[in-house]
């Protein structure tokens, strides 16, 4: 093999494939006429990008993701040529060489298994993700909890929870479709991250896919029969609040300071207003009040402040409902005007000290 292809597109696709792929992984670079192809899998993962380059001979080679990754990222030059030597793959500049060990095994080719069912905008498809995958639990022994659920039909449902939210996403599809698949959180927002312009989505035999312009990367699903939105009770909303979700989210800010250590702040509804207040024995107290629009009754629930806070993000720049139900059921968030993309989020109150 022995190809010269841009630096920096040859950085992106073998940092992204490695983010994606376990440590110590080995990615097979396949050289062609269309250019060079980034490749690597493991049992439950498949990872593919393209980048252009000028083929001097077509082949095949698998080397060290991290130690590659690495080097590219490093170098201050346009072009690097990569030409097989003996039993090394050489990195070549017009003043350095650097030299990896070929392996004997590695990435496999693209999904074969993997059918497309429909497409999204990406960058609608990313912004929804990125709000969603944020209410999943990071690390959890339950696998349900660590990912975020896939449903289509006319429109696409992304919906995600730790167990004390959720966050579900509505956007439209290109094309109506069928699927209904629970992906690993972590991995779906990395493959967004990198996708761009119009999103394809796959499915196999208990495998997802993503695919788009020069890339695609393809997963072994978790069940997702017990992610639901209908599992959430919300038909018993007693008051109705609505304001300017960035004013709330910076007197959160402001009166958290004074909050006691669990960072647990009552929303306290009056006429036309809410309240925020706490205390602390060591630094003081702090309280502010915000006009709101009220309806209903003036049920005050307690929150968790960086959860209200991780919700309010999603509604940067709007006027955001929070429909209120009495006890310990779950508050609901909407925009006042929902866009393109339709976000609920489902945030479960706090017993206040």
């Amino acid at each position: 093999m022995d190809v010269t292809a841009p630096a920096h597109r040859l950085s992106a696709a073998v940092s992204a494939a490695s983010r994606l792929l376990p440590a110590r992984s080995g990615l097979r670079l396949r050289a062609d006429a269309a250019g060079l192809r980034v490749a690597g899998s493991d049992p439950d993962l498949t990872v593919r990008f393209d980048c252009p380059a000028t083929t001097h001979t077509d082949g095949s080679v698998v080397v060290p993701a991290a130690p590659l990754a690495e080097t590219l990222k490093m170098l201050d030059t346009e072009l690097v040529r990569l030409v097989v030597e003996g039993s090394r793959l050489a990195l070549r500049l017009d003043n350095a060489r650097f030299a990896l060990p070929l392996l004997s095994s590695g990435a496999a080719a693209p999904d074969a298994s993997l059918t497309r069912v429909s497409e999204v905008d990406g960058t609608a498809f990313a912004s929804a993700l990125r709000i969603v995958a944020g209410t999943a639990a990071k690390d959890d022994p339950l696998p349900l909890f660590t990912g975020v659920r896939l449903q289509a039909g006319d429109r696409l449902t992304l919906t995600a929870s730790d167990r004390y939210r959720m966050a579900v996403a509505r956007l439209p599809l290109r094309a109506p479709g069928s699927l209904d698949v629970l992906v690993p959180a972590v991995l779906l927002t990395e493959a967004a991250r990198q996708a761009r312009g119009v999103v394809g989505l796959h499915l196999g035999p208990g495998r997802f896919g993503l695919s788009w312009e020069g890339g695609l990367v393809g997963t072994a699903v978790l069940d997702a029969g017990f992610l639901s939105e209908e599992s959430i009770p919300s038909g018993a909303v007693d008051t109705t609040v609505s304001l300017d979700a960035d004013a709330l989210a910076a007197a959160l800010r402001r009166v958290g300071v004074y909050a006691e250590d669990r960072r647990v702040l009552t929303l306290e509804v009056g006429d036309a207003q809410v309240r925020l207040a706490s205390a602390r024995q060591d630094t003081g107290e702090a309280e502010e009040t915000l006009k709101a629009d009220v309806l209903g009754g003036r049920t005050s629930p307690s929150f968790q402040a960086r959860y209200l806070l991780d919700a309010l993000q999603a509604f940067t720049g709007e006027r955001v409902v929070l429909s209120i139900q009495p006890g310990m059921r779950a508050c609901v968030l909407r925009a006042a005007e929902p866009g393109e993309v339709e976000l609920t989020y489902y945030l479960m109150p706090m017993l206040a000290r």
